[in-house]
């Protein structure tokens, strides 16, 4: 893995962008719930269980500000959270691909996501969320797959890499890197991350400060 691109100066200011008040606005259900668009927005999509809810909470410092359902692929709703009083919103996107089925299963994922990734004038990055246990599946490729289609920007973050030995991390991260080399739309860089240990949070709070 290479070193951090990002300076002392940058790895603070994303400390002080999330060190903001951060709460909830709303869950949309429908595409005229949605919020207007008048400023950045950054979204998190993932499988369920990568640990979606745990990294915003942990980008935040807040325990509870995104909620964990107890039922793989139940919630359904696009939330949306405010950051640092109207700076910027952080979206989190329904989780997909929480049956063990072919990689078809990828239109599991709400058409209101679809709509949402392809609508959305201010969505500057999808930071997709893949567990560094597992690396990039079937499902993650077809979500892959999905976003070239939408001409979303996207950045890959490993989660849960406190799970793993560091030879083990830097296997996953270069066959993540590797998945993403025919992608135009792709962030050339991944981010390692773990919520649970604080890992990469820096540089991911940087990385979305840089886009605010």
């Amino acid at each position: 893995m290479t070193d951090s691109p990002f300076t002392d100066d940058d790895i603070e200011a994303g400390r002080k962008l999330f060190a903001a008040e951060s709460k909830f606005v709303k869950g949309v259900v429908g595409l005229d719930g949605l919020p207007l668009g008048d400023r950045p927005e950054v979204a998190f999509a993932g499988r369920s269980n990568v640990g979606k809810s745990s990294l915003i909470n942990a980008l935040t410092n807040r325990r509870t500000l995104a909620r964990a359902s107890n039922t793989p692929g139940r919630t359904q709703e696009i939330n949306f959270f405010d950051l640092a009083n109207g700076r910027l919103y952080l979206v989190d996107l329904p989780g997909y691909g929480f049956a063990e089925a072919p990689r078809k299963t990828v239109d599991t994922w709400s058409r209101l996501t679809l709509d949402y990734l392809r609508t959305r004038s201010k969505l500057k990055r999808v930071f997709l969320l893949i567990d560094a246990r597992r690396g990039v599946s079937e499902v993650d490729a077809g979500v892959l797959d999905q976003l070239d289609g939408s001409a979303v920007a996207y950045q890959i973050v490993l989660t849960k890499s406190d799970k793993l030995k560091a030879s083990e991390v830097e296997a996953v991260h270069a066959s993540a890197l590797a998945a993403l080399k025919k992608r135009a739309a792709a962030h050339p860089r991944v981010i390692v991350t773990s919520s649970e240990k604080g890992l990469g949070l820096p540089e991911l709070r940087a990385e979305v400060n840089a886009l605010a």
